[in-house]
């Protein structure tokens, strides 16, 4: 088969491609935002010895662990209306769902970077007359920060990707712009060829600045 490339016909819809890359940022910002103080609280509660706020802390978290995130996307989307008459916009379903969801396995990554640092620096900490809160904060955190580095890397670029999901709420992501240019140019190969190359380049770029952070946390 002797398929002829043409990018032409991508390049001159480049600016929904633009459209899409800022939807997609945006997306992906907030979802991280929200999700980190998501993941935060819901850290706490598993760490508590406390059943009232450890029981639903684990439920949530495998409640996400366990079920497909295109569920997560639907159900707010569709489901939320019907039961709560709450109506989301494709936006904010599409960003509780992630925010939601990252929130669940950043709650793990919080937690197992907590519980790996060694209890005598809890005992050293309350040694001296330090109290809990700031025990964590200023002895417990900043150690299990640096192991937690590489998992919340790893979590926050599944994130982006899964932002891709919101195209089946017709959110205008990357994926959707690419949809509807392909509905327009029928060239599928150019048009997800270069879908492949933002994501490509976009997640490159952002894992060298991880990197470069990661290694500086580490040294410090």
């Amino acid at each position: 088969m002797n398929y002829q490339w043409n990018f032409g016909s991508v390049w001159q819809h480049r600016e929904m491609f633009l459209t899409g890359i800022i939807g997609t940022a945006q997306l992906a910002a907030l979802s991280v935002g929200i999700g980190i103080v998501v993941g935060c609280i819901v850290a706490v509660m598993r760490l508590s010895p406390k059943k009232y706020l450890n029981a639903p802390a684990t439920v949530f978290v495998e409640f996400y662990r366990n079920t497909p995130p295109l569920v997560h996307f639907f159900w707010f989307f569709y489901a939320l209306p019907m039961v709560a008459g709450i109506n989301l916009s494709p936006y904010w379903a599409a960003t509780i769902a992630l925010a939601t969801q990252s929130g669940a396995f950043y709650a793990e990554v919080f937690r197992g970077g907590i519980k790996s640092v060694d209890k005598g620096q809890w005992e050293g900490a309350k040694a001296i007359g330090m109290s809990h809160f700031r025990t964590m904060f200023r002895v417990i955190v900043p150690q299990a920060a640096r192991r937690m580095a590489g998992p919340f890397i790893e979590r926050t670029f599944e994130l982006t990707k899964t932002t891709s999901l919101a195209s089946t709420l017709a959110y205008s992501d990357i994926l959707y712009q690419a949809m509807r240019v392909n509905s327009m140019t029928f060239r599928p190969l150019e048009v997800y060829t270069t879908v492949a190359l933002i994501y490509f380049v976009s997640l490159l770029m952002l894992s060298t600045l991880f990197r470069i952070a990661e290694h500086r946390l580490v040294r410090y």
